[in-house]
């Protein structure tokens, strides 16, 4: 692989990384700033809500992902595994 090659996919690693809607959504944010600024509006509004929304988004899809992957039942089961806990340490105080 030559050295530029290298270099183009590192920076493409690094930019869009595992989520290309996240890198997405940063560009089109990007876009609507420089449109306002280009407009002659103040502009520097537009990236925190956007990256807010966006870390958001992210975190959701991924939590959704990793409760789909856990299976149904996952959150009934984790709830009895924390109470079973939380009862065996209450029997052990009592004792």
């Amino acid at each position: 692989m030559s050295r530029a090659r290298g270099v183009l996919l590192g920076a493409w690693e690094f930019v869009v990384g595992d989520d290309w809607r996240t890198a997405l959504g940063v560009v089109a944010a990007l876009a609507l700033t420089a449109l306002l600024a280009g407009g002659g509006v103040a502009a520097w509004w537009v990236m925190p809500p956007a990256l807010a929304v966006l870390l958001a988004i992210s975190v959701w899809r991924v939590a959704r992902e990793h409760a789909a992957a856990a299976g149904p039942g996952a959150r009934a089961r984790a709830r009895e595994d924390r109470d079973g806990e939380a009862g065996a340490r209450t029997r052990d105080l009592h004792v």
